[in-house]
């Protein structure tokens, strides 16, 4: 029969485990970001901000730009930040609203442009959102 003592010891391990069976219960979604920019400048990359509601900032991505055209993928866990022992199953059901996309040249902001994850994608397959059209940044300096 196990002391109390062990069992201090297994209690912390079996909850870590749950809480990582828990994440691994929702997937990860991704965002695909495809365009291009005008007039590109060396040194300039894009760099894409997923956006959720009330504009709470979330996972983001850049690129360095080698040509005028950029793909950009932005992965997201869409477990929602609910306390999990509120929830013995948790919600999958995060999403990105509003995705941020920003072209820099020099380090200096030179285009911006905000996309709605409803209206402006495609959702592709259960993991897959793509842009429904190339997006064209232009490069102002």
């Amino acid at each position: 029969m196990s002391s109390p003592r062990n069992l201090f010891l297994y209690l912390p391990c079996a909850i870590l485990m749950s809480v990582a069976l828990a994440h691994a219960q929702c997937p990860v979604n991704t965002v695909m970001i495809r365009g291009r920019v005008e007039n590109p400048a060396q040194n300039s990359k894009v760099q894409v901000q997923l956006l959720y509601p009330k504009q709470q900032p979330g996972e983001s991505a850049e690129a360095n730009l080698d040509s005028d055209s950029f793909r950009i993928p932005v992965e997201f866990l869409t477990q929602s930040s609910k306390p999990i022992f509120k929830d013995i199953h948790p919600k999958c059901d995060r999403k990105p609203k509003t995705i941020l996309v920003t072209l820099f040249t020099r380090d200096r902001q030179s285009d911006q442009a905000s996309l709605d994850l409803l209206k402006d994608f495609d959702h592709l397959d259960a993991s897959a959102y793509a842009l429904r059209q190339e997006l064209v940044l232009k490069n102002q300096h």
